[in-house]
């Protein structure tokens, strides 16, 4: 697949500094769905997981290393030079997940033979909720179904923003200011930035 070019303009919400993909760029990506990308924000190296929007694109949020690297901070345009990946990197797993697995070794057994894409969407839709009890319940649904025999989320809409403290019904947020948000007090590690020396 040939390199998507692009620029985009960061924005914030609450402290989260966010890039979200003019369609125009997300309609060349393989999916609607999350995709794995790695490429250049301003000619410095990065990898990411591109979030769907809920509206037809894609979206990711820069921590400090890459804003730092990248010289870029939310009001700023930059520009990317980006590819889907082939091979995903194992996605990281919420503490909660990780424990449960931990106690289940069926459950274990049967993450480990899924793929890696699949490990991410079992996490996106796990975490796509506020409530910790309705997390609890499905990391039981989700051991339910791998033993099943489901190797993805059952009725899972892969194309919705799934990062409950930036999206409202499914859809990605839009810029804020100071004050207009709570603070982002949980965040899922699975939704991050990984920058690579150049």
């Amino acid at each position: 697949m040939s390199t998507i070019h692009f620029n985009a303009k960061l924005f914030k919400i609450d402290s989260w500094t966010l890039l979200r993909l003019p369609k125009s760029a997300s309609a060349k990506l393989p999916s609607r769905g999350m995709t794995m990308v790695e490429g250049t924000i301003n000619g410095f190296r990065f990898q990411a997981a591109l979030e769907p929007d809920g509206k037809g694109s894609h979206w990711f949020r820069l921590d400090k290393t890459l804003r730092e690297e990248a010289n870029a901070n939310a009001g700023d345009t930059v520009m990317l030079a980006i590819e889907p990946v082939r091979q995903w990197p194992e996605p990281n797993i919420p503490a909660d997940l990780k424990n449960a697995l931990a106690l289940v070794p069926q459950a274990h057994t049967l993450w480990m033979e899924i793929t890696p894409i699949a490990r991410w969407d079992w996490i996106r839709w796990i975490g796509s909720t506020k409530q910790p009890e309705t997390r609890r319940r499905r990391i039981e649904n989700a051991f339910a179904m791998l033993k099943a025999g489901k190797r993805r989320p059952c009725c899972f809409n892969r194309t919705v923003c799934t990062e409950p403290y930036v999206s409202n019904n499914g859809v990605l947020l839009g810029p804020t200011s100071s004050g207009q948000r709570p603070t982002l007090s949980s965040r899922r590690p699975t939704q991050t930035t990984e920058a690579k020396a150049k």
